[in-house]
């Protein structure tokens, strides 16, 4: 009998041993990372040197790589998981999620087919259910988890394109009478040009619409894109409502988006990729007024719902239309059933059981739980906008989602250089940003360990900075 590498397959004792030890080490490193500065430590130049010495040509011990693994992602990464991490939408990941992790990388189910991994595929969709009620939208309302909020929005494009022109699928842009285009405000993500381009409309096709001011799109301005297009042969699509701003958290009028796309005939999509998170509270939820009349919706679980990276959600109303769009049979698939088999309704074919982090995170503690560790987030900001007001800082935007945006008092530094100050004294980390024209310092609370104590930090860092 052929034997079988030890170490790629060691035996229950070593798997024990091994499990053990990186249980203990990953708390140990949790605990140096709370201890330690935000930003890398890290000599770069060194590391690349460490690294030309794997040539892979002989092998090195477990032990050992493992050890080297962690100490290169205690002092070479910005630590997201740092309760003084004010940064970008990458909360550190709720612990049932991280169970889930463990779990699935244990048992690594196949997520294309329903018939090689029923239990996984049913608890997804039972899931995405949940979330498309809670989000108000009909009950026939389906979905699918995704790599990100990247992906969700490509989906919700697509769907739009097919919704439009039935022949889309076939044909491509070729199937509409002109130029297929589509409109979201100039504070969208940016990822929507990448779109664009990968569903091969091309960049051009995305109509960034002017905001009011206060970083929402102008619905009149949207109207005016949309007639101007029409005029010029263009085929308007999709309206594209953000429900949180990668800038500065603000809400697109989704109301009066939903009604502009339907008087127009359009597609209507909300990205809520950061801000869906808001659906858990009752206190909160009033903020998405509108998310339940859209024809899609993209949520992303490892923001606000703070599962591990990376796990998105497309949401839609259109049943039917979502099985259609990536619709394919093949002889070699166990089964092939439109609505069901992710390989036939998603973008993807091998796929990670992704949507067990938040189902064990929502299982354990309710949509209650998640609305307390929501509006927590709120609270923080609330304070940390009251303190530093006192202080002589102006706010610059409607900080309803957990999101500041920042101008420093009349003498200080420029934005950018404290922001640079900050982050290189490893006490806090906070990013520059421009808002309605003007650079501001971004701050968002992301870490739902995040404490008074570390607010205190953060305005005592700022205030050196400037």
């Amino acid at each position: 009998m052929l034997a079988v590498n030890a170490t790629l397959f060691p035996d229950r004792h070593e798997r024990e041993r091994l499990n053990d030890w990186l249980t203990h080490e990953l708390l140990r490193l949790e605990e140096r990372i709370v201890a330690g500065p935000v930003n890398p430590t890290l000599d770069i130049d060194s590391l690349k040197r460490e690294l030309s010495g794997f040539d892979f040509g002989e092998p090195r011990d477990i032990d050992e790589l493992l050890a080297w693994t962690i100490d290169k992602m205690e002092h070479g990464v910005v630590h997201l998981t740092h309760p003084r991490y004010f940064g970008l939408f990458n909360p550190a990941p709720v612990f049932p999620s991280e169970c889930a992790d463990r779990i699935v990388s244990t048992v690594n189910p196949q997520l294309a087919s329903s018939a090689t991994s029923p239990a996984a595929v049913a608890i997804e969709a039972h899931l995405i259910g949940a979330v498309a009620r809670r989000a108000g939208l009909p009950a026939h309302s389906t979905g699918h988890f995704t790599s990100g909020g990247s992906e969700a929005n490509c989906t919700a494009l697509l769907c739009a394109l097919t919704h439009m022109a039935s022949g889309f699928a076939q044909h491509g842009t070729r199937a509409f009478s002109g130029p297929p285009m589509f409109y979201a405000s100039s504070e969208c993500h940016i990822a929507w040009l990448k779109i664009a381009h990968q569903v091969g409309m091309g960049r051009a096709a995305l109509r960034q619409v002017a905001t009011d001011g206060r970083g929402r799109m102008d619905a009149g301005a949207l109207i005016a894109a949309i007639s101007e297009d029409r005029e010029q042969g263009r085929v308007p699509v999709m309206v594209v409502s953000t429900a949180g701003t990668t800038g500065a958290g603000a809400i697109d009028p989704m109301q009066a988006c939903a009604e502009i796309a339907q008087d127009q005939g359009l597609w209507h999509h909300v990205d809520a990729a950061w801000g869906g998170g808001v659906i858990a509270s009752d206190r909160l939820r009033g903020l998405l007024r509108g998310i339940e009349r859209a024809d899609s919706v993209t949520i992303d679980a490892h923001k606000w719902f703070a599962t591990s990276m990376g796990c998105g959600m497309i949401i839609t109303r259109h049943r039917k239309l979502l099985a259609s769009v990536f619709q394919v049979s093949t002889t070699f698939m166990p089964s092939n059933v439109a609505g069901v088999d992710p390989y036939v309704n998603t973008a993807q074919w091998s796929r990670r059981f992704l949507g067990l982090r938040l189902f064990l995170s929502l299982a354990a503690v309710g949509w209650a739980g998640y609305a307390a560790h929501i509006e927590r987030s709120v609270a923080l900001m609330v304070s940390l906008k009251d303190r530093l007001t006192e202080l002589g800082w102006t706010v610059a935007n409607d900080p309803l989602l957990a999101v500041l945006c920042l101008e420093p008092p009349s003498g200080s530094r420029s934005v950018r250089e404290i922001v640079r100050r900050v982050v290189a004294s490893g006490r806090a980390w906070v990013a520059p940003t421009r808002f309605e024209g003007r650079d501001v310092v971004r701050i968002c609370a992301t870490h739902g360990e995040s404490s008074d104590a570390d607010i205190d930090q953060l305005v005592s860092a700022l205030e050196t900075a400037r």
